[in-house]
């Protein structure tokens, strides 16, 4: 993908940062369709213990962004975002018809749901060939903010389950549906956008072979994953921990969610202001800071709200901040595959907290340790990205170094 040339227009630019966003949002609102149930079902012994239910989409639409990100590559955001909420239409109707009524046919539709999770590959790359690189930050950050499907999900699916089992399930699919017949309408790539000719096994090779991939993985299986294991286990949690009822406690996490997405955009306007590096360390310092309360267990009413609100701020900068990084250095031609690759990243840091608490949970009926360990896992990520903000002044130098010996 080629840098925004003054062939694209303001009003095409914000379109297709609109499409991509609302594509986002829609998609992850389906995507999170089984967390807030997850403690029903256990209260109707439907399920013995929702942590793997709600693991297997996020497993699932994690490692499917490897692949999803380098097809957008190939075919663009204009025909893969369209495609793929068609297709997630067929496993939420399937949950909501058929599957959420045994325990297995519940594994399979989660399962298959996944492949809403694998929409946020397809719009980094989308966006960013947008917009100029000095505004990808911000661009990036403000679509980052479609993971707020996650928190329609959380204030919506319970009370639309309780007037009829099927219902949040019919409505997720109809809104799908619609979004999918506008983004073919509205949708286009941009002017300059051409389709990569690599073949898919080529390009995945290279790009592994970046250590810069590697360590923006790491950077955001800490900051967005946070954030999904948070959004996804918050709930059990709040119950186990603090005793509160089902309703009361997917009332805080959506709170949690809300706050964390609403200080994504701002992660990237940071970067584009201060830098990605001082963004992320500042992110760190506040989750790091909130996982160690947390581990004290604070009363929840005062400390420990005050902590879990703070830590979803540090993660939603952090998240913003990650994928700043990640267009401001990366070759555009690349972004998708490196996106595939880093959020698939971020969806496995989502995916082992959820078992690990709920296997500390039965194990020592406490959270302390899991707390602690993510405590350590923020103190490694701040250590990643201050070497690679050494590796970056080291290439910033050199670039210098070649510019004057040829002039």
């Amino acid at each position: 993908m080629m840098d925004t040339t003054p062939t694209a227009t303001r009003a095409q630019r914000n379109t297709a940062l609109a499409m991509a966003t609302l594509g986002f949002a829609v998609n992850f609102w389906a995507w999170s369709l089984l967390s807030p149930l997850g403690p029903i079902f256990v209260a109707d012994q439907t399920v013995e213990d929702a942590s793997l239910m709600v693991a297997i989409p996020v497993l699932v639409g994690s490692l499917g962004r490897i692949v999803i990100g380098a097809l957008t590559d190939r075919f663009g955001g204009r025909l893969m975002m369209p495609t793929i909420s068609l297709l997630t239409i067929v496993p939420v109707l399937f949950l909501g018809l058929i599957g959420q009524y045994n325990y297995a046919t519940l594994l399979v539709g989660g399962f298959v749901l996944g492949i809403a999770g694998t929409s946020f590959a397809i719009g980094v790359p989308y966006v960013n060939s947008w917009f100029p690189k000095e505004h990808r930050g911000t661009a990036i950050g403000i679509y980052g903010t479609g993971m707020g499907g996650t928190a329609i999900a959380a204030f919506t699916t319970v009370p639309l389950f309780e007037q009829a089992t099927a219902l949040p399930f019919i409505v997720t699919s109809v809104a799908l549906l619609v979004y999918a017949l506008v983004a073919l309408a509205l949708m286009k790539n941009h002017p300059d956008w051409r389709p990569s000719e690599q073949k898919l096994a080529r390009r995945l090779t290279g790009v592994i072979k970046q250590p810069f991939t590697w360590q923006a993985c790491y950077l955001y299986a800490l900051s967005f994953g946070g954030y999904v294991a948070f959004s996804v286990y918050l709930p059990t949690y709040l119950m186990n921990a603090y005793g509160l009822e089902a309703g009361d406690a997917a009332l805080r996490m959506a709170g949690f969610v809300v706050v964390a997405v609403l200080l994504r955009p701002i992660g990237g306007i940071l970067s584009d202001k201060l830098g990605a590096i001082i963004t992320l360390l500042a992110s760190y310092t506040l989750v790091l800071l909130c996982a160690v309360s947390l581990a004290s267990s604070p009363r929840l009413e005062g400390l420990g709200t005050v902590a879990f609100l703070s830590m979803s701020v540090g993660l939603g900068l952090g998240s913003g901040a990650v994928f700043a990084l990640v267009a401001q250095v990366s070759d555009p031609r690349q972004v998708g595959s490196i996106t595939g690759f880093v959020g698939a990243a971020g969806g496995l840091g989502g995916f082992i907290p959820p078992l690990l608490l709920g296997a500390l949970w039965a194990a020592t009926q406490e959270y302390r340790w899991g707390l602690l360990l993510l405590a350590v896992a923020t103190l490694i990520a701040g250590l990643i990205t201050l070497w690679l903000a050494r590796s970056m002044r080291k290439t910033t130098s050199a670039d210098s170094e070649v510019q004057r010996s040829t002039r």
